[in-house]
């Protein structure tokens, strides 16, 4: 029996009426549940979780509220096995790929949880040191962080159901706004379960989260000036939802992460028989097999020097080869399917346009030899490994191929030319730069910092401490400049920034000071 997903608004489930959506099973291309948005009230409960929610965790101090996320994350890994099948049986998804969702999901909740703990017995922000602002000293002005009086809406991706709603969620909560997930409709399975798990453990106030189901159909009409709205998905996408009427007109903060190019770039100090150049391959590799590709952050280019081309390609090739295609519930297997039938149509696509300009070094965009039975309507894409000549213009640089894909693109060797190379992604999330020379490691870092919300600096002292470019640790930034949508989000105590509302506050020294606590 097809299992039908619920919404969870104004603190209960609820399903909706009318035509549903359908979920698959990617490995098969049969349907795995269904849901719908159609008659649920959904202003309804955005009120809920305003006039509920949000006065709840606003009493509560930022240690208090640590506590419920690690209280979240408790209660989530208790069903962390049953979260792994569903990932499996809903993405498509490895136990591996899975595991990389779910515990970044309860990792990342831990962790705000704990910070929780440091931020001590206080609801709100003291923003740096109070300043004199008159020639009388007890005439001073000091900067807070209050939280928003709205809720943080969550419309999240469909390659990480578990780690997107865990990754924003803690940020918001801690930062004392509820919140309003909005998963990727064709992926929600896992989503829809850790809201029956959490709403069974009862470890939140009334109205702390709320969960839509299926379409988003009007939930942004709903929207004021003092709520927030973070989106993770396409650019265009994202450029419709921060370009709507209604959320300018009430000046909303959105954040946006998406379509990002990312890059990998080999230095020319490293030689084949190196610990760089082994971390190089390994990384580079495991962004093309893990989840498939489908990572916002994985690696698309591989900016390698023109004298090490043939070296690396083959250590390339020889390590794509040791993971199998096929059935996601194999142990043997490392590279499952594609999410949607749209993301196999749009891969494949995307794979043929690349080729116009490239050749083929490696897999051809078809599904290979699949290890597994009953698979032949799924949707697979085996890794793909293209090559072109050199580093200037093209769709290498225009166009993601959300894959397991990869194109080899050599270079002379210097920063002059990896640098603006790098740069024609027009933004990316993370690139990484592999080398052990200090002075290319500092050209290179410096030259394509305003290019990317985060570097990563690969080297002989760190191989065996990196868990590589394509892990978004919550200590870090997570966002990019440009077509990455210009936001950011974790970053420790740096998330907490765009839920809460900075505000000057001046006036009498001992009374601001009162208020204040300090």
């Amino acid at each position: 029996m097809t299992r039908v997903l619920k919404s969870y608004l104004s603190g209960t489930f609820v399903a909706g009426t009318g035509r549903a959506a359908k979920l698959y099973d990617p490995a098969r291309g049969t349907v795995v549940a269904e849901t719908s948005t159609e008659g649920l009230d959904i202003a309804g409960a955005l009120d809920y979780a305003r006039d509920v929610g949000g006065p709840a965790l606003r009493e509560l101090t930022f240690a208090q509220r640590g506590e419920l996320l690690s209280a979240m994350a408790s209660a989530l890994h208790e069903y962390r096995d049953e979260l792994l099948d569903l990932a499996r049986l809903n993405g498509g998804n490895t136990r591996g790929d899975a595991k990389f969702d779910i515990d970044g999901c309860t990792g990342t909740l831990a962790f705000y949880g704990k910070l929780g703990g440091t931020l001590g017995d206080r609801t709100f922000f003291v923003d740096g040191e109070s300043e004199q602002l008159a020639r009388n000293p007890r005439y001073i002005g000091q900067h807070i962080r209050v939280p928003r009086h709205g809720v943080a809406v969550h419309i999240n991706a469909f390659n990480f159901p578990g780690w997107g709603f865990g990754e924003k969620a803690a940020v918001a909560l801690l930062a004392g706004m509820p919140v309003l997930c909005k998963p990727g409709t064709s992926t929600s399975l896992v989503t829809a379960r850790m809201f029956e798990i959490l709403a069974a453990a009862d470890v939140l106030p009334k109205g702390a989260v709320s969960l839509l189901c299926g379409s988003a159909g009007s939930l942004l009409d709903h929207l004021g000036p003092q709520d927030a709205v973070a989106f993770t998905g396409s650019s265009g996408t994202g450029a419709m939802i921060r370009g709507r009427a209604n959320l300018l007109a009430a000046g909303v903060p959105v954040n946006v992460e998406a379509d990002s190019l990312n890059s990998a770039v080999l230095g020319p100090d490293v030689d084949d028989e190196s610990e760089t150049f082994d971390m190089f391959v390994r990384e580079t590799a495991r962004d093309m097999w893990q989840k498939a590709g489908q990572k916002c952050t994985a690696i698309r280019r591989i900016y390698v020097p023109r004298e090490s081309l043939d070296d690396v390609r083959e250590a390339l090739i020889g390590e794509i080869q040791r993971n199998l295609v096929g059935d996601p519930g194999l142990k043997q297997v490392r590279v499952g399917p594609v999410a949607t039938a749209q993301q196999h149509r749009d891969v494949k696509e995307g794979i043929q346009t690349l080729a116009k300009e490239g050749r083929f070094v490696y897999g051809d965009g078809g599904p290979g030899t699949l290890e597994g039975e009953g698979l032949e309507n799924g949707y697979f894409v085996g890794p793909t490994l293209l090559e072109v000549d050199g580093p200037g213009p093209g769709a290498v640089h225009d166009l993601e191929v959300f894959g397991p894909v990869q194109t080899l693109i050599p270079y002379d060797g210097t920063a002059a030319e990896a640098i603006p190379s790098v740069a024609r992604g027009k933004g990316s999330l993370v690139s990484s730069v592999y080398t052990d020379d200090k002075n290319f490691a500092r050209d290179m870092i410096l030259g394509l910092a305003p290019y990317n919300g985060r570097l990563h600096l690969g080297g002989r002292k760190v191989a065996d401490h990196s868990p590589g470019p394509g892990t978004v640790l919550p200590q870090m930034v997570h966002g990019g400049p440009g077509r990455a949508g210009g936001g950011e989000e974790l970053g420790g105590v740096r998330g907490l920034h765009f839920y809460m509302q900075r505000t000057a506050v001046q006036g009498l020294k001992p009374l601001i000071e009162r208020i204040a606590g300090v």
